[in-house]
């Protein structure tokens, strides 16, 4: 049963009758008149005497109209939540106004009169209905519900019902069969509720993303817990409970302890021949006076007289006092035969003290070294050796005062074996032998069978649940079972265990394992082809949709479940929702239609409103606004400012920023500029570093950029220190002292170079103004010309020779030549007059001659060019008188 599912009476009053003024409010449209709906939230406002019906939606700042804009932004504005509405007081916009996770069930229609709320359930929920007496629904988004009305048995509503009589074809009784979120993707199984929040919650026992398995320790289609005092069992969803491992009190394996029983203290009491062995382990060795033999038990006292002997031969190693090894069998030891002291050896029966006669042992003594029953070496027939007395045993063989076995061949009380606790011998008798004895009980941990303590029990067996200790055989039709003889976990002659029965086919619900058992389906299944719940072959009433393997709850919103063809089909282009194909088969509408009589019709709604999302009816069938007439006789409505007018909403342009926000957004302006600084220096630096690094690695120089040069860097830049040369010394190679001198000596040449070429090209021809003796000699040749000396300058150095007149008349400027650089083609970058070429002048070439010194040259007498033929053009010079042209003779 769903524990929150409520139903409620409807009351006969008409809408009419309870309808009080009021104003009720969806975002964008508010409608004053008369109305007895109840759902949503009641906005106030100390501001405002009015108090406005906010539907479900969601409203902001700037909402209209103006009068739910100023309700919602006032500071004193407080909300009065309704049923199944749990938003609180206060105002926190943006606001949001829908039905809590559930659905709300209204007894009147269009959502008014009383409520009652009910929540998704805790619990899967199946196989169950609850009544309910409804005109309204109200889900709330990604919520289904699944009803039940008349004779329809299973409806889905997807979407808030505002008139469950406008059905169309559906009447009756409605009753609640599921209610469910559809916020799960992929869908909860059978065993799990889809909360809100998209996860499912899982029944007790049931886990996975989906609940869809079994927890460990549980098992079956119900998920129950394996069976108390097992400590592992066959669990699972198809699992059949059947106890693999019990839980052991006092097992030995807890206090490390291998052939005993841990007490509550934790400490270890071993099996009788037992102790600690070297590594610590308790029992795990056999004591002094027991050989291990290989069954892996200990057995006691070796042979009589033997006080130590061999694992697995049992050779004697040591005596008893009064024995001695026997020649012939290694693992006895003989009795000495005591003697008086006239030298007789004593018969069986006596000792010999040192007296002249032999005295009579102990009647439980067949040999013995004394006159008390401790002094015995061999017991008389029917007594036991055990503790070094002789003891009797009883009609099963066991040795009086202990668990030990008696002995015939020994004639000593051995061990039972290693897991047995005690033992016995049937109808002993002094012809009875120890391989005649049997367990009757063991060591927690070890099972009971055919009388020897084993570790698990035999197939055809299983563990009595009356001691959990005891292996009981199966009832001769099954090869296997469990918790009782009748109980088939297999079954002989080829038969099917189902359920433990053996059948000859798996019934219906059930499927074939390839071990010869019939498993249950998953519980979300009707019959299956696997354990699975996607292995679905057809699906119970409850999960009628098979889909891909699995039974699902519903189709689709804009789909019904055809139970003729066993699918979903989809509903009429006209629904939103529907229960049929047909178009009067609709349970909700798309916007801007409403459901009327199962059809989904024009909304036409008035007043200028429009269809409330969510709730499939207009504004103004929930509000009724009286219509004025010549012969209405009903009162006003109360005038209330600002249910139709737009929100207006002014802007305070004008205000001034106070001081401390222009200091703000100056720091801030500062801080940004400061940033931009430091990212720019920053990307500067690492250019730099980038092209040092570059410049580094052409000329092969050690790079400082590593990370403790950077460390120590940057030390020294927190704490200002300058760059330190013990940190990183200015370590030289060879072959950069070599490119440092020889930068150097470039650069001292090349400055003494520029101050040679400055120097030289502007030195002046001081040959033109006054020749010397030695200028002469090595400058320029005299040649004789009417008398008079013409030098002739042909030194290569002069950029341009004398003048015409110096070449023509033999006599020198009288004006200081032109300063003008020297080519840079010639042989040598000295002037020729500074008497530093030491060389003849006759090795040089000519230097190349202008056109007028050309002419000069070739006038001259001593040229050695033949004058031209003189003919009828030559002019000759007259003798005109006195001329001071330089040219005439």
């Amino acid at each position: 049963m769903l524990g929150l599912f409520l139903s409620v009476m409807l009351f006969g009053a008409s809408a009419a009758a309870n309808s009080t003024s009021s104003v009720v409010c969806v975002a964008g449209q508010c409608l004053q008149g008369f109305s007895n709906i109840t759902l949503g939230v009641t906005l106030t406002s100390d501001d405002s005497s009015t108090s406005l019906r906010l539907l479900p939606g969601s409203y902001s700042d700037t909402t209209s109209p103006q009068l739910l804009h100023d309700l919602l932004t006032s500071s004193s504005a407080s909300l009065s939540s309704g049923v199944g509405f749990t938003n609180s007081t206060n105002v926190n916009l943006p606001l949001t106004v829908a039905v809590d996770t559930g659905m709300i069930i209204y007894a009147e229609s269009l959502y008014g009169g009383s409520t009652a709320y009910t929540t998704l359930p805790s619990r899967p929920v199946s196989n169950s209905s609850t009544p309910i007496t409804a005109s309204s629904l109200a889900l709330s988004s990604n919520v289904w519900a699944a009803v039940s009305v008349g004779n329809t048995d299973r409806v889905i509503l997807w979407e808030s019902v505002p008139d469950v009589s406008q059905f169309g074809g559906l009447s009756g009784d409605m009753a609640l069969l599921d209610l469910q979120s559809s916020a799960c993707s992929p869908s909860c199984s059978g065993n799990g509720v889809c909360s809100a929040s998209g996860t499912c919650t899982c029944a007790t026992g049931f886990t996975g993303s989906s609940c869809e398995s079994c927890k460990a320790g549980f098992f079956g289609p119900s998920c129950q817990a394996c069976p108390s005092g097992c400590s592992d069992c066959d669990d699972g969803i198809t699992g059949s409970g059947r106890c693999l491992k019990l839980e052991v009190k006092n097992d030995p394996s807890t206090c490390d302890c291998l052939n005993g029983e841990c007490s509550s203290s934790g400490s270890c009491t071993c099996n009788p021949g037992w102790t600690a062995a070297s590594n610590g382990t308790a029992c795990a060795k056999c004591q002094d006076g027991f050989f291990l033999t290989s069954t892996g038990d200990c057995k006691s006292m070796c042979q009589l007289g033997c006080t130590a002997c061999s694992d697995g031969t049992g050779v004697c190693i040591a005596c008893a006092d009064g024995f001695t090894q026997n020649a012939n069998d290694k693992t006895k030891c003989t009795a000495e035969s005591t003697k008086s002291s006239s030298g007789a050896v004593c018969p069986n029966g006596s000792f010999g003290d040192g007296s002249a006669q032999c005295k009579s042992c102990d009647p439980a003594c067949a040999t013995c070294n004394g006159a008390t029953s401790n002094d015995c070496l061999t017991c008389a027939s029917g007594t036991y050796v055990f503790n070094g007395t002789c003891v009797s045993a009883s009609s099963t063989g066991v040795c009086d005062g202990g668990s030990l076995i008696a002995d015939n061949n020994k004639g000593t009380c051995d061990t039972c074996g290693a897991k047995c606790t005690s033992c016995e011998i049937a109808d002993f008798t002094t012809a009875s032998t120890v391989d005649q004895l049997k367990c009757t009980e063991c060591l927690p941990g070890s099972f009971l069978s055919g009388g020897a303590c084993i570790d698990s029990c035999p197939s055809g067996t299983f563990v009595n649940p009356s001691d959990n200790s005891t292996c009981t055989a199966c009832d001769s039709s099954c090869s296997s079972c469990t918790g009782s003889v009748s109980f088939c976990l297999t079954c002989p002659n080829g038969q099917l265990a189902s359920d433990g029965t053996c059948v000859a086919s798996c019934p219906s619900g059930t499927f074939k394992k390839d071990s010869g058992t019939c498993l249950t389906c998953h519980p979300d299944c009707a019959t299956c082809s696997g354990g699975s719940f996607n292995e679905c072959s057809t699906c119970p009433s409850d999960r009628p949709v098979l889909n891909n393997g699995r039974c699902l709850p519903t189709c689709s919103s804009s789909q019904f479940f055809d139970t003729t063809a066993g699918s979903c089909k989809s509903c009429d282009s006209s629904c939103s929702s529907c229960y049929g194909s047909s178009s009067n088969q609709c349970l909700s509408c798309s916007s801007e239609k409403v459901l009327r009589s199962g059809s989904c019709a024009a909304a036409n709604c008035s007043d200028g409103t429009s269809v409330v999302s969510g709730l499939g009816v207009c504004l103004s069938e929930l509000v009724a606004v009286p219509k004025a007439s010549g012969t209405s006789s009903s009162s006003p409505l109360p005038s209330i400012t600002g249910v139709s007018d737009p929100t207006t909403i002014t802007l305070n342009s004008g205000r001034k920023l106070e001081w401390w926000q222009i200091l703000l957004m100056a720091l801030g302006c500062a801080f940004i500029f400061l940033a931009i600084l430091m990212l720019w220096r920053r990307r500067a630096r690492k250019q730099r570093a980038k092209r040092t690094a570059m410049f580094a690695s052409a000329k092969n120089l050690p790079h400082k950029d590593t990370w403790r040069y950077r460390l120590v860097r940057f030390g020294e830049k927190l704490f200002g220190h300058n760059r330190s040369r013990r940190a990183y010394p200015e370590a030289e190679s060879e072959e950069m002292k070599l490119m440092k001198l020889k930068n150097a000596e470039e650069a001292r040449y090349s400055h003494s170079h520029t101050i040679e070429k400055i120097v030289g090209s502007y030195m002046r021809d001081d040959a033109s103004r006054a020749p010397t003796k030695h200028s002469h000699h090595h400058h320029h040749h005299l040649h004789t010309q009417n008398g008079l000396l013409a030098p002739v300058f042909d030194n290569a150095s002069v950029l341009s020779g004398p003048s015409i007149y110096s070449q023509v008349t033999g006599k020198p400027r009288q004006t200081p030549d032109v300063r003008q650089p020297l080519k840079k083609d010639l042989t040598s970058r000295f002037s020729a007059s500074t008497g530093s070429f030491s060389g003849s002048p006759e090795l040089l070439p000519p230097p190349p001659r202008t056109d007028a010194q050309a002419y000069a040259y070739a006038v001259r007498s001593d040229s050695p060019v033949s004058p031209p033929t003189r003919g009828a053009y030559w002019l000759e010079p007259n003798q005109t008188g006195g001329s001071r042209n330089p040219f005439r003779p």
